[in-house]
């Protein structure tokens, strides 16, 4: 049994994801992290005995962190932040308990490079409809909480993300973009490790609303529906993809929770 200070892998893994996610930091010493460069879903790197230098930034907030085995890194930084009143947990058994469950990681060098504010940013077209809401949602939930999108006109993308040093996505020609019938979702899912089950349900889905193959799924028309409906009740396209973020939570939710349940009416049969 873990200790009132500590979190399980299984307890840790079901909050990956959400939206109410914990904020997950890396404080694992160097040496050990190129051993094995990669982080758990979401996680950012931070040096153990710089831990207080986070305490601004993590007021309100819920906070694991990790080393290699959960020991006295994890309990000491976990400790110092709960001092400045953050609700701070050690993830049981570190970075190890997590590998060892095969729960998937990030390869830390798929990351594109960060800003002065550590956020990665990324840019593609305005008015986004479905692959370029998915994967700023699968981005924000899943690789860095705090990514910024520019949505910019079409023939200006590539020229933005040279000058603002932002990663392209989901247009011609670039990386992370679409492949054969792969949507950039799908892409996404291949470079950061993340074919999880429900992550792969989900993917079927945005690929057969974005590639208009309405076949793959029952639920593609729906998201399809949706992702029009919502591309025409926002002029704003970051207004757009806040609200899109639920749109997609619950898609998510759905997939990891959802698809054996089912919603009859009538609750009971008809006389005769």
């Amino acid at each position: 049994m873990p200790s009132p200070n500590e979190i399980t892998v299984a307890q840790l893994s079901r909050l990956i994801g959400l939206a109410e996610s914990p904020v997950v930091i890396d404080i694992r010493i160097d040496e050990d992290f190129e051993d094995d460069p990669r982080l758990i879903p979401g996680a950012f790197r931070h040096a153990f005995q710089n831990i207080e230098t986070l305490v601004s930034q993590l007021q309100n907030k819920r906070v694991v962190v990790y080393c290699q085995k959960g020991k006295k890194i994890s309990q000491g930084a976990a400790a110092i932040l709960q001092n400045h009143g953050i609700a701070a947990e050690a993830l049981e058994g570190g970075q190890f308990a997590w590998r060892d469950a095969d729960m998937p990681m990030i390869t830390a060098s798929s990351l594109p490079s960060a800003n002065a504010q550590n956020q990665t940013v990324w840019v593609t077209k305005h008015r986004p409809k479905i692959d370029r809401i998915a994967c700023p949602w699968l981005i924000r939930r899943f690789i860095d909480p705090e990514a910024q999108f520019l949505f910019v006109a079409p023939a200006e993308v590539l020229d933005v993300g040279e000058k603002f040093n932002a990663t392209p996505f989901d247009i011609d020609d670039v990386f992370w973009s679409h492949r054969g019938e792969q949507s950039t979702f799908d892409t996404m899912l291949v470079e950061f490790g993340l074919q999880t089950p429900a992550l792969s349900r989900l993917a079927q889905i945005v690929r057969g609303a974005d590639t208009n193959r309405l076949d793959l799924t029952p639920q593609s028309a729906g998201l399809l529906a949706a992702s029009l409906g919502l591309s025409r009740m926002y002029r704003n396209d970051i207004e757009q993809l806040n609200a899109g973020m639920v749109l997609y939570d619950m898609f998510y939710r759905w997939a990891r929770d959802a698809v054996d349940e089912k919603h009859d009416w009538p609750t009971t049969p008809s006389k005769p």
